[in-house]
């Protein structure tokens, strides 16, 4: 074999190594590339059933549908609060139940939960307010959505608290953080 043909084999026996590394380096920023879920194409939702209930609380699996045609994902707590007439935030918003949490990948269609607690207003304090539902911002943004869902909060004190979304449907007295 001659001197030019050896130098252009070992040119290209060194190029595989080359090719491979920058074939790992796309493959590992594909997942980078997936954008966070917007709250026009994210649903919010309260699972099916009357929630899982102990002494004082009761709890909902507050889901999130991703309804694009492309795959999304959420990482984080979601906002909470009640809201009254004309959309008037009805208490404080809900508390966050710190727990550990990673990012949830959703694909079109796929679901995702985060656990809603409500505690009983009368534990909290004397004289309630009456509240219309809730309203939910899906996590990392700023545009909120309504649920109808009639509760009675208290003025001053946090009745709310949610914990990280996590993968999957909740499951009503099923699903734990």
């Amino acid at each position: 074999m001659g001197m030019s043909r050896r130098l252009a084999l070992l040119g290209a026996c060194a190029l595989i190594p080359l090719a491979a590394i920058i074939a790992a380096l796309a493959a590992g920023n594909a997942g980078a590339s997936v954008p966070a879920c917007g709250g026009e194409t994210t649903i919010a939702w309260l699972g099916d059933g009357d929630g899982g209930a102990t002494a004082g609380s009761t709890y909902y699996p507050l889901e999130f549908t991703n309804t694009a045609h492309s795959t999304c994902t959420l990482y984080g707590y979601p906002g909470i609060s009640a809201w009254g007439l004309n959309g008037v935030q009805e208490g404080p918003a809900a508390t966050r139940n710190v727990g550990p949490h990673s990012t949830v990948t959703l694909a079109p269609g796929a679901t995702a939960h985060a656990i809603l607690r409500i505690t009983d207003w009368g534990a909290e304090c004397q004289h309630g307010k009456s509240a219309l539902g809730l309203k939910i911002y899906v996590p990392g943004q700023r545009q909120s959505q309504q649920i109808s869902f009639p509760l009675t909060v208290c003025a001053s004190r946090p009745i709310l608290s949610i914990e990280p979304v996590r993968a999957g449907v909740g499951v009503p007295g099923y699903t734990s953080s």
